[in-house]
């Protein structure tokens, strides 16, 4: 992958907040619309999510996801050329007390100044999104498999040797 392409796709997830969410709840499918920040080195992402919406409850440890994060929609573009990023990632919740939750907290707050009140409650929780295979597309013929080496290349802020 070029370093243009790799400019690209970090500047999608550094520019856009929000993620489309699919998850399975009881054998059936279910979506969920979720600000994002991104951890540093940019393997995965950081959400947060009330106990009390229905796609949380597929947001078990260890659980596969699907993830959709696509650059903002407006008149002067064409929407079927919207760069955009489909992967699966794999689900982990933090514990409240510990390190990992701290780091985290602090990302998703610097993005997001307003979720430390909701980070207080109790019925919200923080996951981690780790980031695995699937695809990013440009835009017509512009596409391209990513995976966790993929995301180690965007947040190093190079390609590979």
């Amino acid at each position: 992958m070029t370093p243009d392409v790799l400019t690209a796709l970090r500047t999608l997830l550094d520019t856009e907040r929000v993620l489309s969410l699919a998850v399975v709840v009881d054998g059936a499918p279910e979506a969920g619309l979720l600000p994002f920040a991104v951890r540093e080195d940019y393997g995965a992402l950081f959400v947060q999510a009330s106990a009390l919406a229905r796609h949380t409850r597929g947001l078990q440890a260890g659980t596969p996801v699907g993830v959709l994060v696509h650059a903002s929609d407006r008149p002067d573009r064409d929407p079927m050329q919207l760069p955009r990023l489909t992967v699966q990632a794999t689900v982990q919740a933090f514990e409240r007390a510990t390190e990992l939750f701290a780091v985290a907290a602090a990302r998703f707050t610097a993005r997001f100044p307003t979720a430390a009140v909701t980070l207080d409650l109790g019925d919200f929780t923080l996951y981690e999104l780790t980031l695995g295979r699937g695809r990013y597309v440009e835009g017509f013929a512009r596409a391209f498999n990513v995976g966790p080496d993929t995301f180690g290349e965007v947040g190093r802020g190079r390609p590979e040797a």
